[in-house]
């Protein structure tokens, strides 16, 4: 089987200011934003559920406007941070003791995941944990808990400390049929290093960009995100995603490096480098970066 085929390819979040204009057309209206990606990319991460909990109706609308220009899309969301983080992780550590979600949020988180899924339209679930949040007995009694919880959707983990990077521990996370999300970051102290895990069924990939010197920025949280990664950064994960798909029945990999539109311009390089095409780009996109042109269309 061509690994390629199964591999959905994407950006995450799509409502940035600094987008419009260089992803979107100058007049193109917030609301249209969803539909016009599609037309473009097969996935999109929905990040706003990290910070809130995604309306039903909104959901479907969502679904309703990207399925109108591309049949073949699907969202992945992010589990809400009430799940995934200390209320105050700027504080102090993230850990088992210091994750408190809400009564209501896991009613509103489910109601939200559950308008996409309803559609088709919901690829999988991410609970993306902190650095801080280390492999340790409690806190793999967490995860456990959280599985339970979320258990009725495709789940990712996405966990930053090379302490859960064990033969052990993956073996472990593959029990409990759950994805493993491979990252590309910034590699400061224990941060895990780039891999192609597939633990479950769903392979998935996220770049957030190598920009060391911004990673810990307080001011500018964007300034974080702002990296361009170069062919020789990406052919090495055209590689892994190749790898993981291999070993997944689906694999999604979503470009995080947001600033300024550089993730679709990375996402975009990537679709052509792995299926080895011309693709479709906004036009914006190509006249704010020229190098795009050698892996477009007209």
């Amino acid at each position: 089987m061509d690994a390629r085929g199964n591999l959905k390819i994407g950006v995450a979040g799509w409502s940035y200011k600094d987008w419009q204009g260089i992803v979107y057309p100058p007049s193109l209206k917030a609301g249209a934003r969803v539909e016009y990606l599609a037309q473009f990319f097969d996935l999109i991460e929905i990040n706003t559920s990290f910070y809130g909990h995604i309306k039903p109706a909104v959901g479907k609308e969502w679904c309703r406007m990207a399925a109108s220009v591309n049949p073949d899309f699907v969202f992945t969301a992010k589990l809400n941070r009430g799940f995934t983080h200390s209320p105050v992780a700027v504080l102090e550590p993230t850990s088992a003791k210091t994750i408190r979600p809400a009564e209501s949020d896991e009613r509103e988180a489910k109601a939200g995941y559950d308008s996409l899924a309803a559609e088709d339209m919901l690829g999988a679930l991410l609970a993306q944990f902190p650095i801080s949040f280390k492999c340790t007995d409690e806190n793999r009694a967490y995860v456990e808990q959280l599985v339970r919880l979320f258990r009725s959707y495709p789940l990712v983990l996405e966990i930053r400390h090379a302490s859960w990077n064990e033969p052990e521990v993956l073996a472990w996370i593959e029990g409990l049929h759950v994805g493993l999300c491979n990252i590309d970051q910034p590699l400061l102290g224990r941060a895990i290093r780039p891999s192609a895990h597939a633990t479950s069924v769903v392979g998935y990939i996220r770049l957030h960009g190598r920009n060391y010197k911004q990673w810990f920025a307080e001011t500018n949280v964007r300034d974080r995100y702002d990296y361009l990664y170069s062919m020789e950064e990406l052919a090495k994960w055209k590689d892994r995603a190749l790898e993981v798909a291999g070993k997944a029945e689906t694999t999604y990999v979503v470009a995080n490096n947001h600033n300024l539109g550089k993730a679709a311009v990375n996402a975009l390089e990537l679709v052509s480098m792995i299926e080895a095409r011309r693709v479709q780009a906004p036009p914006t996109l190509v006249s704010h970066y020229p190098e795009l042109k050698q892996f477009t269309s007209a």
